[in-house]
């Protein structure tokens, strides 16, 4: 009976050993980084850092177009204030001085034709 027992011990060893040379061998296949899922992970980690650089660029440049924007509003704000200035300075003219200027008799401006051909 111990035999018996030794044979099938034995041949379960030799079935488990294998198993694992099998479970082995397809994790290899498994993980190989130039085909199967270590490819796939290989190529999504570099996707991922290609990604963080892009948005670390586009944080970048909307940081940066932010500060434009306000300091082009910045400078509208004190050029709409100069521009109320100078507008109250201009009410507190007297009203003679205002009238004196006449507009010209025809604002439009009319380009005249040039003759090559006299001109030589």
């Amino acid at each position: 009976m111990a035999f018996i027992s030794d044979i099938l011990m034995s041949s379960g060893a030799f079935g488990v050993a294998l198993y694992c040379i099998v479970l082995s061998r397809r994790l290899k296949r498994f993980t190989n980084l130039e085909s199967g899922i270590g490819k796939a992970i290989n190529t999504m980690s570099k996707q991922i850092q290609d990604l963080e650089n892009s948005l670390q660029k586009a944080q970048i440049t909307g940081s940066e177009s932010v500060n434009r924007l306000k300091e082009g509003s910045e400078r509208a704000e004190a050029a709409g204030r100069h521009l109320e200035l100078l507008v109250a300075s201009l009410h507190s003219l007297p009203t003679n001085e205002r009238q004196t200027k006449t507009a010209p008799a025809n604002p439009f401006f009319a380009r005249r034709n040039f003759d090559y051909a006299s001109a030589e």
